[in-house]
């Protein structure tokens, strides 16, 4: 069931992270209209499944005024309220709580750092350190988000050792051209299911302003400013998506059957192996693989 919906604020970032799903810089077009976000809501409180409601980006105080009313409105609608964010902003502690204090007037339910190496190099004493002080001292509460750089380490028979991928940044976006080089792979005939979502029956689900209901990055369930939101998720048949039906069937390896997909032996992942068919069926599925800026490619009409 449909609990939760993560705004994609805006594309727009001040950073350019190789682990960004979402391939977002600090040109990125995409970013909600105040009007956009109260319809939204109005929408999400349709559902009566709704409890919480995110906003993330990009980076989503790069709109603040934005950012913070939206906040307030979905408060108002009794969703509890969370945000995503790079930091930027925290300069110092005391700055910190000046763009914070707003936010916990407006009824901020809670607020998620990126503290770690993408983002912050490898400073112990950063902005994101700065921002969880003074979420505390206001009674916000407070998580980081410690994406690690990818690892491998020999591992099984000693005979054979073989390194394996350890993880860190699931390898979509632009993951996929800045972080596989290098890495250990797998044969494609592993890649049988979706390890990380549930496209059977997603429990939460990303919307940006172009209308684009995210099941996973890049991959939509179809567009809210087209269908109603309500009658949108109420009308998904998983089976009958042309992207997740195969995933939910048989993971990657059957997407690349499904739709007879010329592809390689071998990947780091399912994440990899998944968004590089998904590249090549953009422009076959262009409805449900969407934005275009998500897979690295310019917006259409551009």
């Amino acid at each position: 069931m449909l609990k939760s919906i993560h705004f994609i604020l805006t594309y727009t970032c001040n950073f350019q992270c190789d682990h960004c799903f979402l391939y977002c810089h600090p040109f990125a077009k995409g970013t909600f209209t105040i009007q956009q976000i109260k319809d939204a809501l109005g929408e999400f409180k349709k559902m009566g499944s709704i409890t919480s409601v995110g906003f993330e980006g990009g980076e989503a105080f790069l709109f603040y005024p934005v950012l913070s009313e939206s906040v307030g409105l979905a408060n108002q609608h009794g969703f509890d309220t969370s945000i995503q964010t790079n930091c930027f902003w925290a300069t110092t502690k005391e700055d910190a709580m000046l763009w914070l204090a707003p936010l916990k007037a407006n009824g901020l339910s809670f607020l998620e750092v990126s503290d770690d190496s993408f983002h912050h190099g490898d400073k112990e004493k950063n902005n994101a350190k700065n921002a969880v002080a003074a979420a505390q001292e206001l009674g916000i509460a407070v998580d980081s988000i410690c994406i690690r750089s990818p690892e491998v380490e020999n591992h099984g028979e000693p005979a054979k050792g073989e390194p394996i991928y350890l993880g860190g940044p699931k390898l979509r976006g632009r993951a996929v051209d800045t972080l596989t080089r290098g890495l250990p792979t797998r044969s494609c005939q592993e890649f049988i299911q979706c390890p990380y979502e549930d496209f059977n029956d997603p429990g939460r689900v990303h919307v940006d302003a172009y209308g684009n209901v995210h099941l996973c990055q890049g991959i939509s369930m179809g567009n809210f400013w087209q269908t109603p939101f309500s009658s949108l998720v109420k009308e998904y048949v998983p089976e009958n998506h042309p992207i997740a039906g195969p995933i939910l069937k048989g993971g990657p390896l059957q997407l690349a059957k499904t739709h007879n997909i010329p592809h390689e032996g071998e990947y780091v992942d399912a994440c990899h192996m998944c968004s590089k068919l998904c590249l090549k069926l953009i422009d076959r599925f262009p409805r449900y693989l969407t934005p275009r800026q998500a897979y690295g490619l310019e917006p259409e009409g551009e």
